[in-house]
């Protein structure tokens, strides 16, 4: 691999205590698809929390106020990485119960007459939990994958959009597809008919925070562990459509923002120690220098990191597309999707990635909660693909080691 990275891997590398744990030497992980290591930024904010002030948060004494100072901070950090303000950002346990508690709240603003759409390419989390309303009556409409690719062809869209469609839910990128939707075009086309529009980006925002005033969608979703952090799921939700959506919480914290679509209590410490994302970013646009284009460190992060992850996922590719034997799902062009690369075989998956870690490396097999993508494009879920998903941190070292190890076991 002789192009030149973008971001010094060393340097990146530095900001990861993973990477100097005993345990962890030579080993190449490969399934950060599933959850990626936590940077300095956050472990400091979060020892800090627990260290100096761990009470509950109250206006009435120093410490609490030092604790909602702190939780405070990351709803404004948070939402500054994201282009919103701060009355955007909730905190949630994780994505897949902040997106049930949100199909819980639009459960009662849907109508029985109403019809929402769906896709066949998401994670169960953000398709399984929408379908489940048609037991109210909702009208659920699938915009199906291609059975050989499993992308989403937006002409298929077209079909299915109505003025009885108020709802789309869609993932930003796939975790088994990777391919890079067109979010800020099909926003556009269900906002001509009048639907909220509701994005998970999960699998997305690991390989860069998105500007969601250019998206323009109504909720953005996404796992704060996958983006570095602690183990929490953010939602990004546009204000007037927050206010609108039914309570979930106890009736007394109806006019609480921070609280209405959150059954359950957050967890102080997480929340704090998230600020620590936007932290990490800042550095990584500090690490990128003048040749990262963007007006802001957050966006200046966000192409870093594609850059630096295309080159990466370039000689993969490559590897892949020459080898007899399997299937690749999704594109084959490193710049339209993310380095979340899955393969079908004639062995199960799970088997090849047991052989794959005699190497002393990390892959994923499995369904991976992709369950009806996999049926859709004819694989059995419980044979499963073999994933491969890095981030920015990874290394030409550990992808060509990754390319070895399967040319030996493939």
């Amino acid at each position: 691999m002789t192009t030149a990275l973008p971001l010094d891997p060393a340097r990146i590398r530095a900001e990861f205590p993973a990477f100097r744990q005993p345990d962890l030497k030579d080993f190449a992980f490969f399934e950060n698809a599933g959850g990626s290591y936590t940077c300095n930024a956050v472990l400091n904010r979060m020892r800090a929390f627990y260290w100096n002030n761990k009470v509950q948060p109250s206006e009435l004494h120093a410490p609490g106020r030092a604790a909602l100072k702190a939780m405070d901070e990351s709803y404004r950090r948070i939402a500054q990485t994201l282009n919103v303000a701060a009355d955007w950002i909730h905190f949630g346990p994780s994505t897949s119960a902040n997106t049930y508690t949100l199909a819980r709240a639009f459960e009662s603003w849907l109508r029985p007459a109403d019809a929402i759409v769906v896709t066949g390419q998401d994670h169960e989390a953000n398709t399984g939990v929408w379908r489940k309303l048609v037991a109210r009556g909702v009208e659920v409409r699938e915009w199906a994958v291609d059975k050989q690719t499993g992308r989403l062809n937006i002409a298929d869209l077209d079909k299915l959009l109505d003025s009885k469609v108020r709802l789309l839910a869609m993932p930003h990128v796939s975790n088994i597809v990777g391919e890079i939707n067109p979010v800020a075009e099909v926003v556009k086309r269900a906002k001509a008919f009048g639907a909220v529009t509701i994005v998970d980006g999960v699998s997305y925002a690991p390989h860069g925070l998105p500007d969601l005033l250019a998206l323009g969608c109504d909720i953005y979703l996404f796992s704060a562990y996958k983006v570095y952090g602690p183990h929490q799921g953010i939602r990004a939700i546009r204000p007037s459509l927050a206010t609108e959506l039914p309570n979930q919480s106890h009736f007394f914290n109806e006019t609480v923002r921070e609280k209405r679509l959150n059954p359950a209590g957050p967890d102080h410490a997480q929340i704090a120690a998230a600020a620590g994302i936007a932290d990490y970013l800042e550095k990584v646009a500090e690490i990128a220098g003048e040749g990262a284009e963007g007006a802001t460190p957050w966006r200046k992060a966000h192409n870093a990191m594609r850059a630096q992850e295309t080159i990466l996922l370039a000689p993969l590719l490559d590897y892949l597309r020459k080898k007899n034997g399997i299937r690749l799902l999704g594109p084959d062009d490193p710049a339209k999707r993310a380095p979340t690369v899955s393969i079908v075989l004639e062995r199960p998956a799970a088997a090849v990635g047991s052989l794959i870690a005699r190497h002393n490396i990390g892959v994923g097999g499995g369904h991976f909660y992709a369950w009806r993508l996999l049926e859709s494009v004819g694989v059995n879920p419980l044979h499963g693909v073999l994933r491969l998903s890095f981030v920015h941190y990874t290394t030409p070292a550990e992808v060509d080691r990754l390319i070895t190890a399967l040319d030996a076991e493939l």
